[in-house]
């Protein structure tokens, strides 16, 4: 990992921090990227323009370090990317929020590299990941739920020996995915106010009695 520690939070712009990986050092980037649509974030201007430019930056370097690359990105945005191995699908049965033509009851989760089921001789395994959109308030202004993000992470990650990447960690929560499914991480975040509210969620965690 060169100068990096794992199971860590670095700060600053992940544009910048990706560049001292080596090609295909780390096993799996999981993120929930910025979305274009004028969230108030602290260190952040959520344009779509701020959000294209991110993208062509950014991408390249995660497909370069990464063997697997997963990421939610909106509806609305999803043709900003490059065109994905994959796509996934987050099922929302009763919906969330409404768009131009009716109640959104699905979200993109955009994969990059092989299946690590097939990969890994373990069998084919479904695409669409059902959960009802539930999120705790931290302080961060968009955090995707726990329990969903654990079960992105068990469908994209086979291995206990994967590293796992976010480059924008925000409130911490694929940190905790990765310490309950006992997987080694990374993260990067511009944001300090928001690296305080990921550490206190991980220093809680780990104050926590773990049931064998």
């Amino acid at each position: 990992m060169g100068n990096f520690e794992l199971n860590k939070i670095y700060k600053g712009d992940a544009r910048e921090l990706i560049k001292n990986f080596s090609d295909q050092s780390i096993d799996l980037c999981l993120t929930d990227f910025p979305y274009g649509v004028g969230y108030e974030y602290k260190s952040w201007n959520d344009t779509q323009e701020n959000l294209q430019q991110l993208v062509s930056e950014l991408m390249p370097e995660l497909l370069r370090v990464c063997k697997r690359v997963v990421l939610t990105c909106g509806q609305t945005q999803m043709w900003m990317y490059p065109k994905p191995t994959w796509v996934l699908n987050w099922y929302i049965p009763a919906g969330a929020n409404q768009n131009t033509w009716g109640f959104t009851t699905w979200h993109p989760i955009l994969v990059y590299g092989k299946c690590p089921y097939r990969e890994n001789g373990k069998g084919a395994r479904a695409d669409t990941i059902k959960h009802q959109e539930t999120s705790e308030k931290n302080g961060h202004p968009c955090p995707k739920p726990i329990t969903l993000w654990r079960k992105v992470l068990d469908r994209v990650s086979v291995k206990d020996t994967d590293i796992v990447l976010d480059p924008f960690m925000g409130s911490g929560t694929t940190a905790i995915a990765c310490m309950e499914a006992k997987k080694q991480w990374i993260g990067f975040e511009l944001e300090q106010d928001y690296i305080n509210i990921a550490q206190k969620r991980i220093d809680l965690f780990n104050s926590q009695p773990k049931l064998f």
